[in-house]
């Protein structure tokens, strides 16, 4: 589930120049914070992020950053079990993210949906709060929501958002 090596892709570094003389804001269900490493501010983490752990006894907070690299990482208050702050199955979603995430959708003007099959829910029904003036779905694979956008590009997420944010 933690990979701290992991890099921002091309999709991930074109949102964050693109945010950078727009108001932009994502919604992702990924739990790596990639989104966040390649500079994007407005990040709603529909489903967690492994950069941030919580103890379950206490709940002291820590960042991956300071997590021991090997082995089940132990609270240094209590000793008790750090959890990753990710929604495992049969947990409730952050309601803070997802609420204001839905928010941010029914205010836009323009939303572009990138990179998901739109097949696990709630995530799935958030583009039917959009009332703005362009849907965009860009997915390598159809999607059962695609006759609800405006345009589909059936391409890499990177190469397309690059192209189209620049």
């Amino acid at each position: 589930m933690v990979a701290p090596k992991a890099k921002p892709n091309k999709a991930h570094l074109a949102l964050a120049r693109y945010e950078k003389d727009h108001d932009l804001a994502i919604l992702t269900q990924n739990i790596d914070g990639l989104h966040q490493l390649a500079g994007s501010k407005r990040v709603y983490e529909i489903h967690g992020s492994v950069q941030h752990y919580h103890c379950v006894r206490c709940h002291h907070p820590m960042e991956l950053q300071e997590l021991p690299h090997e082995g089940v990482p132990m609270c240094p208050k209590c000793g008790a079990v750090m959890k990753p702050d990710v929604v495992l199955y049969g947990e409730g979603l952050p309601e803070k993210d997802l609420y204001e995430g839905i928010e941010a959708v029914g205010r836009a003007d323009v939303m572009i949906v990138g990179g998901t099959s739109l097949r696990v829910y709630p995530f799935a029904a958030i583009p039917e709060y959009f009332r703005g003036r362009y849907s965009l779905l860009i997915n390598a694979e159809p999607t059962p929501m695609d006759a609800n956008f405006d345009d589909v590009i059936r391409e890499d997420i990177g190469d397309t958002l690059e192209a189209i944010l620049s």
